[in-house]
């Protein structure tokens, strides 16, 4: 039996970043998270997964530093799912696919559900990422470039 070396890291930020909520389940636990939702019980009862996979998918969210646990606001000896700062930053994306759904994968007229600013009672604006004059940037105003590895690093991995 051939081993194979381990697959080098992806240098893509979109992959690196798939690998972490790139499933369906991950990305619903987090949408749930979003929602209030903090114990196993309630992810399963809201998502309908099989509890491995739930389990499964809550430790590697837990790995990645997307959630933490912490002891229940109840005082109970449950612990609870909260999202982490780094899990809290995943929200732009959250509602980009929310709104990106609403838009093109509903009938017209087809009843959704909407996300609401408490502040204002209204629904969230479409989100649009900005230049710094604040205009709109279109994908063909943009381009990848590939930042070059430092060489000291390249030489001893640190």
């Amino acid at each position: 039996m051939t081993r194979t070396s381990p697959k080098p890291p992806e240098s893509c930020p979109v992959a690196r970043s798939l690998d972490v909520v790139g499933d369906r389940w991950s990305l619903l636990i987090v949408r749930d998270a979003f929602d209030g939702v903090r114990r196993f019980s309630d992810f399963q009862r809201g998502l309908g997964m099989a509890r491995n996979i739930l389990a499964d998918r809550l430790h590697k969210l837990l790995e990645a530093g997307v959630l933490a646990l912490q002891a229940a606001s109840d005082g109970s000896a449950y612990q609870e799912y909260v999202l982490t700062a780094a899990g809290e930053r995943l929200f732009p994306v959250v509602v980009a696919l929310r709104q990106w759904g609403e838009r093109h994968r509903f009938a017209a007229g087809e009843r959704h559900s909407t996300l609401i600013d408490k502040r204002t009672g209204k629904p969230v604006p479409p989100m649009q990422p900005l230049a710094k004059d604040g205009t709109a940037i279109r994908p063909a105003d943009t381009e990848v470039r590939k930042l070059k590895q430092d060489i000291d690093t390249a030489r001893t991995g640190v």
